[in-house]
């Protein structure tokens, strides 16, 4: 199942790796939700998802509320009118100015699949700031969005920082981490996708609260590039190797494989 969202990172294509590594459990916890990838194409009876990017998690939860209704409210947004530089930046500017919340998450789908490449980034004022993609006929995931409100009532969403959302987690938990990645090079920093930014504090912070849980015997999977930093935030964990290709990147022919991997914290308690 394809996420509604377009996403930098959007983990659809290696779903059969992260399925192959996900222990089995009752509950799913994805602390760096995203574009909810993971959570559509697995099988938990329950799941928390949450995000440090409110406007993300709020258009999660107006379409979980709302249902078609919202759907039918995001699609009136789809029209040719609204494909031009012109309606784009007045559009992004009421989606940084309204008060008006279903408005507001109705305005980030538009903004998400009319801005360019894909991108969801903010200013230091915390106010979208992506540019008009210029895409011929955007496409409107209609599909996609039924889906995704069918399958969110077995899911609660929140907006909290990483570690306090992981340590809501009990025996019979898994938890899937998509943290913003460690920069392969100085210009490939992509970790500005929500106005708080995520440091190398922030990625030994998260790879020492897995240890911790994965003591308690609570499994913890972690997606990261390879890198060796990665590797020895991630040495008590069993480490897969794959490549990826890339498809973020504005210039095409920059979108080449890059080496990533999946870092699993057990959850096998030591006697």
């Amino acid at each position: 199942m394809k996420p509604f969202l377009k996403w930098a990172g959007n983990k659809h294509r290696i779903m059969d790796k992260i399925r192959e590594l996900l222990p089995h459990g009752r509950r799913l916890i994805e602390p760096f939700a995203g574009s909810a990838a993971v959570f559509l194409n697995t099988d938990y009876k329950e799941n928390i998802l949450n995000d440090m990017n409110s406007d993300l998690i709020h258009l999660f939860m107006t379409l979980k509320e709302y249902g078609l209704s919202f759907i039918d409210e995001c699609k009136q947004l789809f029209i040719d009118e609204n494909n031009t530089p012109q309606a784009y930046y007045q559009l992004r500017e009421e989606f940084n100015q309204t008060t008006d919340l279903i408005r507001k998450a109705a305005l980030f789908l538009y903004l998400n699949r009319h801005g360019y490449n894909g991108l969801c980034r903010y200013n230091s004022f915390g106010h979208y700031n992506v540019p008009f993609g210029r895409y011929k006929k955007p496409y409107f995931p209609y599909k996609e969005m039924v889906i995704f409100y069918q399958k969110a009532q077995t899911a609660h969403f929140i907006s909290e920082d990483f570690e306090s959302v992981m340590n809501q987690a009990e025996l019979g938990d898994v938890i899937y981490c998509d943290p913003p990645y460690v920069p392969i090079s100085q210009t490939a920093n992509f970790t500005s996708y929500h106005a708080n930014g995520f440091g190398p504090e922030e990625q030994l912070r998260l790879a020492k609260v897995a240890e911790e849980l994965s003591k308690k015997g609570i499994p913890v999977l972690i997606s990261n590039h390879f890198s060796d930093f990665t590797l020895k935030a991630y040495s008590l964990a069993e480490i897969s190797i794959f490549d990826v290709q890339r498809f973020i990147s504005c210039d095409g022919k920059k979108r080449k494989k890059v080496t990533e991997l999946l870092a699993l914290f057990s959850g096998k308690k030591s006697i």
